[in-house]
């Protein structure tokens, strides 16, 4: 079986969430009336400091929902250049919200919050006004990178809405040494993953204000992402929340260990960028030797660690890796 390092979203259900599932009390979500997603959203809320959840089929809907409630159509958003919004969602906040965007640039995924709110167009100039600003958190494309706490409060203090893509805010907590709630509190809106780092199969929670979430729910059934009885789902988030935090360290250490064997930076959590000559190729060559990666760019590969990958997963990657890397 190969080594799969392409994402941590590959995982597979472990045994004991796949019984999870099979044993979860379900209804009709369309109702409100699933009770296992009702615990998951009002978890998750908790959790991350804020009043309400609402339970996704994946970040990327819940990144929609969620920028559709900062900033309202003609509005734009300022964030990363290289972040998932405006990278890898087909340019959903467009053609679903009516929402523009415009990127700052940063340093390996930091931005100076004072250069983002230098951007920040107000209104009465003629020009599309800043209604909301994006983070990632942990930032994807600069390799897995923790936002400082330091850097979230000075964006939010002084800016328009804030919308946190949480993703990987689970890992950033692991390595950063603070709560989900110390990053949800200083957002409008934030969605989170659990088919990542977690390992569940499928869904995010986007937390805000209750009121804020009703609307949410309504454009969450608008575009055709309301669920039934998907408690059994929602299941899986809630083992994965009780069995899968806090061993992310240890895909966290494993992430370390490559990148050292490959006299890469130490990354600050899951993922590893590696620099080649020629991506595709690379991809390709290291299929062949039975390790899966992805393509970042014509000139870097990543590599990413997950629940499924053991430490002899990772000593048998080391040198099929190694013989890809531009030095």
């Amino acid at each position: 079986m190969p080594v799969d390092l392409r994402s941590d979203t590959v995982t597979r259900p472990t045994a004991g969430m796949r019984a999870a599932m099979a044993a979860a009390d379900v209804g009709d979500d369309m109702y409100g009336e699933d009770p296992t997603v009702r615990a998951l959203e009002e978890r998750v809320a908790d959790l991350c400091g804020h009043e309400a959840g609402l339970f996704v089929a994946s970040g990327t809907l819940g990144n929609n929902l969620g920028l559709r409630l900062c900033c309202p159509p003609g509005g734009e958003v300022l964030c990363d250049e290289g972040a998932h919004i405006v990278t890898y969602e087909l340019g959903a906040a467009a053609v679903l919200a009516g929402v523009s965007t415009r990127t700052f640039s940063s340093d390996r995924g930091i931005p100076d919050p004072a250069e983002v709110l230098a951007r920040v167009r107000p209104d009465g100039f003629g020009t599309v006004v800043t209604r909301a600003i994006a983070l990632e958190q942990t930032h994807n494309r600069a390799g897995g990178v923790v936002l400082p706490l330091p850097v979230i409060t000075a964006v939010s203090a002084a800016a328009p809405p804030l919308h946190v893509d949480g993703a990987r805010l689970w890992n950033a907590c692991a390595a950063g040494g603070f709560l989900p709630a110390d990053v949800g509190r200083l957002a409008e809106t934030m969605s989170v993953c659990l088919s990542k780092g977690l390992g569940a199969p499928v869904g995010s929670v986007l937390v805000s204000s209750a009121a804020a979430l009703d609307e949410a729910r309504l454009w969450r059934r608008r575009l055709g992402g309301a669920m039934r009885q998907a408690g059994i789902l929602a299941a899986a988030g809630l083992y994965a929340l009780d069995h899968h935090v806090e061993r992310l360290t240890d895909d966290h250490d494993r992430a370390r260990r490559l990148a050292a064997a490959l006299g890469l930076p130490r990354p600050d959590t899951n993922i590893v960028p590696i620099p080649v000559p020629d991506a595709a190729r690379a991809v390709a060559q290291a299929r062949a030797q039975a390790v899966l990666v992805g393509a970042l760019d014509p000139t870097t590969i990543r590599a990413v660690t997950h629940l499924d990958v053991d430490d002899a997963a990772i000593e048998a990657a080391i040198p099929v890796l190694e013989g890809l890397v531009s030095r």
